[in-house]
């Protein structure tokens, strides 16, 4: 009798997951936020953020020494009472994780006559993490994933490390989904004019004109740019674009630099040297814009709106407010969609 176990079909394990797919999932990532503002919740949060090569570029046995022996003693507590001064006490959570669920949800919804999507969010660091979302898509039978960090302005401390992130999950998997990354968006027309009339629509809810905006982009070690990373270019390029968007000169609109973290130099010039600067000289109304956030966050309301505004006003300024960043706004939520939807062509 010949044999034919060759061409027997092989029946799955009883525990072998379904084999389902044809669905896109879309994942929005976000950078990260503690789980409360207690010491411990804090210094969890901080020793992931701070333990991440691609945001501490240094000797890591000597970092390793002064991140466990020195930041981690003494940071989780001051950064602990700036959230404090932010945190959301309806949901208990951070800002940032409240937009980011709301963009997340607005998006899905935008998205729900079409039952091959699937929109989720994750962050980078903290909770709900990425490994965990990603898994959670295919489960869905998402077979194709696209991957959207949330940062206008491409750096390897931002974008790269959220996609290094989901490299790490899919690693792991035996069966990968395919993969497409949304690009940076730091001069998409939809992103700029989405920033023009944000600005524009707080310019007109406040009571005084500024003598000058400032547009404040989360800082960086010069050091890195010096390497190649294109985060400032991408800054500058989208501060000249809105600035011309708005009809605005050049010393109307300007550019700074905040955030800055420990005694290297630090991409110039500094945010709150600058106001100092602007109200020990004279000027009197300021408004500052974060175009560099899609989400307010503890950088913006309390670093900004609190800690920046206080020294403006010490060193006698008079007017200062903070436009809030694009959040989930109608103008944002239709801004990301437009930026998912080109990547999910040839797609869906």
């Amino acid at each position: 009798m010949p044999d034919n176990s060759k061409n027997r079909e092989f029946a799955l394990p009883a525990d072998h997951p379904p084999v389902v797919g044809g669905k896109t999932g879309v994942l929005i990532m976000n950078l990260g936020t503690p789980e409360a503002t207690s010491y411990w919740p804090m210094r969890r949060y901080l020793k992931e953020f701070l333990s991440d090569p691609r945001v501490i570029e240094t000797n890591r046995a000597l970092w390793w020494v002064i991140l466990n022996g020195i930041v981690l003693t003494f940071r989780p507590k001051k950064s602990g009472h700036a959230y404090e001064l932010i945190w959301n006490k309806e949901r208990n959570e951070s800002p940032l994780k409240t937009i980011t669920r709301s963009q997340s949800g607005q998006l899905a919804e935008l998205y729900s006559g079409n039952a091959e999507i699937v929109v989720d969010w994750a962050m980078r660091y903290g909770m709900p993490p990425v490994k965990e979302r990603i898994e959670h898509l295919k489960s869905l039978g998402c077979d194709k994933i696209v991957l959207f960090p949330l940062y206008p302005q491409y750096s390897a401390t931002t974008t790269a490390t959220a996609l290094d992130k989901c490299y790490d999950a899919l690693k792991q998997m035996r069966w990968q989904p395919a993969i497409r990354t949304v690009p940076p968006y730091h001069d998409d027309p939809a992103y700029i004019d989405a920033l023009a009339s944000s600005l524009t629509a707080h310019l007109k809810a406040i009571d005084y004109k500024p003598d000058v905006v400032v547009a404040s982009f989360h800082g960086l070690p010069k050091s890195y740019l010096m390497r190649g990373d294109p985060y400032h270019c991408h800054c500058q390029k989208t501060a000249r674009l809105l600035r011309e968007q708005m009809g605005m000169k050049e010393g109307e609109l300007i550019i700074t630099f905040q955030s800055r973290f420990g005694t290297e130099e630090w991409l110039q010039p500094y945010t709150d040297k600058t106001i100092e600067k602007l109200a020990a000289d004279g000027v009197k109304n300021v408004v500052v814009i974060t175009p560099g956030f899609s989400s307010d966050c503890v950088e913006t309301l309390e670093e900004i709106a609190i800690g920046v505004k206080e020294a403006f006003i010490e060193h006698g300024g008079e007017n200062f407010s903070v436009a809030p960043c694009l959040n989930d706004s109608k103008a944002s939520i239709k801004m990301l969609k437009h930026l998912i939807d080109r990547e999910l062509a040839g797609w869906i």
